[in-house]
């Protein structure tokens, strides 16, 4: 089995969110024992592993070193960005997933159609989940929610990016608290006027995870919480900065298109190449 290590959203090696990417020979999946034993030895956040079906149609599952997860954004744009680049794919691509199929456009920015996406519930008391992630006292103008683009996400308003980088998480009371509501992670922001539509942290210990540098599913999810809410516009583009907090800076892209289509994606720099002998 061929494998990539690609940094997300970023243009620079080390910087961004990494994934692994192992491309498969063959009409199908090896077995899950053996996918979840290499993305363990891998032991980034997701591993990716592809099946090419014909050109431009592949088949994606993802593995986190715990378990298999329905879809991955920066996984997705890792994997494209190495088949962009290895000669396989270019332009609009069908990506199936766990999560359902979605348009992939590969070219050096890599960007994906989501799946469509909604506000699922409001969480009227969120004051133990702001307790977890370290923040007692504040009263939110805008709503807790979760919100599903392909994962189940928790949308948490914070006053301010000082606030939102001095966060000291409580890892097992996230981890309880995200298995409690059905969500992958907790998704604190803060908008700002600084170029970025907002910053943003994310924790899914849940999945092994504790802290993301980029995730392009929740922020995906945010895009969608920040239209619903009116702080950003029905159509456009827009960035959000996330990773600072761990010192892996990534700029994750999403469109809001005219037909109401969602997109995620960035661009991606491949870091290490070779072979996986199981």
């Amino acid at each position: 089995m061929e494998y990539y290590i690609v940094d997300a959203f970023t243009d620079k090696p080390f910087g961004g969110n990494p994934a692994g990417v192992v491309l498969l020979d063959g009409e199908q999946f090896p077995k899950e024992e053996l996918m979840q034993q290499v993305a363990a030895e891998l032991r980034y956040s997701e591993t990716a592993f592809v099946l090419r079906h014909s050109a431009n149609n592949y088949t994606l599952r993802y593995f986190t070193p715990c378990h298999e997860v329905e879809l991955c954004g920066h996984a997705t744009i890792a994997t494209f960005f190495v088949l962009y680049r290895e000669g396989l794919a270019h332009g609009s691509c069908q990506c199936h997933t766990l999560a359902g199929n979605l348009n992939v456009v590969a070219d050096r920015s890599v960007m994906m159609q989501m799946a469509t996406p909604g506000i699922i519930d409001t969480i009227d008391h969120p004051e133990d989940i702001y307790h977890a992630v370290g923040l007692t006292g504040y009263n939110p103008t805008l709503p807790v929610q979760t919100v599903r683009s392909g994962l189940i996400d928790i949308m948490l308003p914070l006053p301010d990016v000082a606030t939102l980088q001095a966060l000291q998480p409580d890892m097992n009371a996230i981890a309880a608290l995200t298995k409690q509501i059905g969500a992958v992670s907790i998704h604190p922001f803060a908008t700002t006027h600084d170029g970025y539509t907002a910053h943003v942290r994310d924790f899914a210990p849940i999945y092994g995870v504790p802290e993301e540098s980029a995730t392009g599913t929740a922020n995906a999810a945010l895009t969608h919480y920040l239209q619903q809410h009116g702080i950003i516009t029905p159509t456009g583009h827009f960035s959000f900065l996330q990773g600072e907090a761990m010192g892996r800076p990534s700029v994750v892209a999403t469109q809001l298109a005219p037909d109401g289509s969602l997109y995620v994606g960035g661009t991606a720099a491949i870091v290490a190449h070779g072979q996986l002998l199981p």
